[in-house]
């Protein structure tokens, strides 16, 4: 008999629709149990136990939140359950994901997280389904490591490294994952694990070198001191004014071919505001580069020549999350950079 835990942390997958809006409910969580005691996915070898460390929309998000969350999970007494589910909203998913991956990339038993594009009384909810294949994923292929599972429009069920998913798009509400790669999918309620070069083989998973951050739940420090900046045309600089309250860091995204403006000079210069920001101290990190060692863009290089740090092969979302853990682990600048440019932690890099 296979047993497993369930950490709710509210989000849609535990919401119900109250009034106009749809919000966290005391009961919401726990009546995705009951609704998949009650259907056909329902399987008798496994035994659900269940706790509630955060309930909230994942928007709502913050540092603290998954402090608390990562001291639940750091919590499970691994002798006695099978794996661990944790029920988390669809819009900070990719993030949540990767920042678990990160505090466990050590974790010898399958950690799971899952979703729903709505509340699981609304009939075009995919959350039931989603959170039945987390448990078939956990319960019965046994691999060791952080993923997240959801279902496309496809009503495929991909299954997703914690750190290779991405956000959900606006108006599809799908995810997506570097070279549109996901590990694999449920296919008949087993893993189907996607064969491709950049995709570690499960059995590999296992065999996988420890690369666990050193951090104790009651110490632990997750930094919110980034400012998240994307390009778009028009970008103009000169509103970031931070001589009064200054970052630890910039991580500046770039346009898909690893570009952003690289006008010599003037408000939307980008270089300039590099080098603006390293004058005051604060390191600028560029992301996502597919690989520096490429043929870049001249833009790309004005940017480097400027002093931004490349954080390659790694989407945004994994970049930021590591960033954030990085600047909380450690005090000295060179020590976070080379804990967010080094060694992968749990297959944060991606190949083509």
């Amino acid at each position: 008999m296979k047993q497993l835990l369930i950490l709710f942390t509210g989000g849609t997958i535990g919401s119900r629709k109250q009034g106009a809006g749809i919000d966290v409910n005391e009961s919401g969580s726990y009546a995705l149990i009951d609704a998949y005691d009650e259907s056909a996915m329902r399987r008798d070898d496994i035994v659900l136990h269940t706790a509630q460390p955060l309930n909230l929309l994942s928007e709502n998000i913050t540092p603290a939140d998954y402090r608390t969350l990562a001291a639940a999970i750091r919590d499970v007494d691994r002798s006695k359950y099978d794996g661990v589910i944790v029920t988390h909203g669809s819009d900070t998913l990719a993030y949540g994901a990767a920042m678990v991956s990160y505090l466990f990339a050590d974790t010898r038993m399958p950690i799971v997280l899952t979703a729903s594009n709505y509340p699981i009384a609304d009939e075009r909810s995919n959350g039931l389904r989603n959170f039945a294949n987390a448990i078939d994923y956990a319960a019965d292929e046994e691999l060791p490591g952080v993923f997240a599972v959801y279902e496309n429009d496809l009503g495929e069920p991909l299954v997703y490294l914690g750190t290779r998913m991405t956000q959900a798009v606006s108006f599809t509400d799908q995810f997506g994952s570097p070279y549109g790669v996901p590990y694999g999918m449920m296919k008949d309620r087993r893993f189907e694990w996607r064969d491709h070069p950049g995709n570690p083989s499960p059995a590999s998973l296992s065999r996988r070198p420890p690369a666990q951050p050193d951090w104790k739940p009651d110490t632990l420090r997750i930094d919110d001191g980034i400012v998240y900046i994307k390009p778009y045309p028009g970008l103009n600089y000169s509103y970031y004014d931070f001589s009064a309250r200054r970052p630890k860091a910039v991580l500046h995204d770039l346009h898909h071919s690893g570009t952003a403006c690289a006008a010599p000079d003037g408000p939307y210069s980008l270089p300039r505001f590099i080098e603006r920001c390293r004058s005051l101290g604060i390191d600028f990190y560029i992301c996502p580069v597919r690989d520096r060692t490429d043929a870049l863009y001249s833009s790309s290089l004005r940017l480097i020549e400027a002093g931004a740090i490349v954080i390659e092969k790694m989407s945004a979302e994994a970049a930021l999350m590591k960033l954030m853990l990085a600047l909380g682990l450690h005090d000295d600048a060179e020590k976070a950079r080379r804990f967010v440019t080094g060694g992968a932690l749990f297959y944060e890099t991606n190949e083509a």
